[in-house]
């Protein structure tokens, strides 16, 4: 296993959301999530591993943070590919991939426990929650245990927020529940957790306002663009990216569900000021991460 650092200035961008579907072990694609293909308007989604994305990524100078989504509470079925075979072969494509991993709070204090080892052991940088899929407020104290550990370590907690693609034209939308996603309950957390940085990912339809005002009251408090082509955002969160939240918002793209290439294509039509654009889609998730510039001599 290697593991080199990355080289911010080498980046065109920094991908602060994108999801593994497959493992190395698992045979090959057999088509996707059809369903939600449909929905994203891309037909069956591709189901790269994780090499293949760390390739993916490093042919389009970017860097990308990976990561899979654990809701065994509600199917019973364990994530795959699993957290620690994401970070493993993060680490040995190391200057392009940042891990995180996602450990449903319904485990409760064994979640808690394998959280600390993916930690300590695995070196991963963030947690990924997904209350509507995990099917829980954000504001739950059953999860309070989790975001301690992740605040005492101070790594990164990022929380879907708005209507979500999974589930959607399924009967009873495959009985994801969208009030889990609103943003409201994610203010508890920032206050109640006030050294935790935390990322809000998508624009949070229908509840946009509401998270940009968490993200302008909350200092530790950021937005992910991702999940939506940048021609459908709403105007108000434009305006707040290219103004009181441009040191807040990050640049995303919810790979496999948009391309990079798609969504920066999108974004280059938004009117946002040319020094603006390399806040969003570097020098911010750079900060954050706290990803080191190359020394110079």
């Amino acid at each position: 296993m290697t593991s080199t650092s990355i080289d911010v200035d080498a980046l065109t961008a920094i991908d602060v959301h994108t999801h593994a579907h497959r493992s190395i072990h698992a045979p090959a694609p057999d088509g996707g999530d059809e369903a939600m293909g449909e929905y994203f308007g891309i037909g069956s989604m591709a189901q790269l591993t994780v090499p293949e994305l760390a390739d993916y990524y490093r042919e389009r100078r970017m860097a990308a943070v990976v990561f899979t989504v654990d809701s065994i509470s509600q199917t019973g079925e364990e994530p795959e590919p699993r957290n620690e075979e994401i970070a493993e072969l993060a680490a040995a494509h190391a200057d392009v991939l940042i891990p995180f991993a996602s450990v449903d709070p319904a485990r409760g204090r064994a979640g808690v426990a394998q959280a600390r080892r993916l930690i300590e052991e695995h070196g991963v940088r963030g947690f990924k929650f997904h209350p509507s899929v995990q099917a829980f407020h954000p504001n739950d104290r059953s999860a309070y245990p989790l975001y301690e550990l992740i605040e005492e370590h101070r790594l990164v907690a990022l929380f879907h927020t708005g209507q979500t693609g999974v589930g959607a034209g399924r009967p009873g939308g495959g009985g994801i529940r969208l009030k889990y996603a609103n943003p409201l309950a994610i203010d508890d957390v920032a206050c109640d957790f006030p050294d935790l940085d935390i990322i809000m990912a998508h624009p949070s339809f229908p509840w946009q306002d509401e998270a940009l005002s968490i993200a302008t009251h909350k200092p530790r408090v950021h937005i992910d663009l991702s999940g939506w082509s940048p021609k459908y955002f709403p105007p108000q969160l434009v305006k707040y990216a290219g103004s009181l939240l441009k040191h807040k918002v990050l640049f995303g793209s919810d790979f496999p569900a948009i391309t990079p290439d798609r969504w920066l294509a999108d974004f280059e039509k938004l009117d946002i000021a040319a020094d603006v654009r390399p806040l969003i889609l570097r020098e911010n998730a750079a900060r954050l991460f706290g990803l080191k510039r190359e020394e110079t001599t």
